[in-house]
């Protein structure tokens, strides 16, 4: 695996945190996370945990460019990832817009229809 790329990975993750900040929330964990793995072994960690909130946080503010789902389906990124890691990335991202918060958890945006 590619260090140098490993490098950048990593930088790109911290500098999330600035991001997020900028928005009006401080992903703590994640960027411990980061610190103690690794951007890379971080990302392949989180992007199988459920329930984490700061996708939805970046989708409520429109700037989901800012998350590590978007960053591990970056071209350049993908030879840092197995293609099932990117696949779900790819997948939390394209769900994102179809969900709401709820307690802290991603969960399914359902619609009733009313029939006469």
């Amino acid at each position: 695996m590619n260090k140098t790329l490993q490098a950048k990975f990593h930088s790109e993750m911290l500098a999330l945190y600035d991001h997020c900040a900028g928005i009006g929330f401080r992903p703590v964990l994640f960027r411990r996370l980061v610190i103690l793995k690794g951007g890379v072994e971080a990302a392949k960690e989180l992007v199988y945990k459920p329930g984490t909130t700061g996708l939805e946080r970046l989708v409520e503010a429109g700037k989901t460019e800012f998350s590590m789902e978007a960053a591990m389906t970056r071209p350049e990124y993908r030879t840092l990832f197995a293609p099932l890691d990117i696949k779900e990335a790819a997948k939390r991202l394209e769900g994102s817009a179809t969900r709401e918060r709820s307690r802290g958890r991603l969960t399914a945006t359902i619609t009733h229809t009313k029939q006469a």
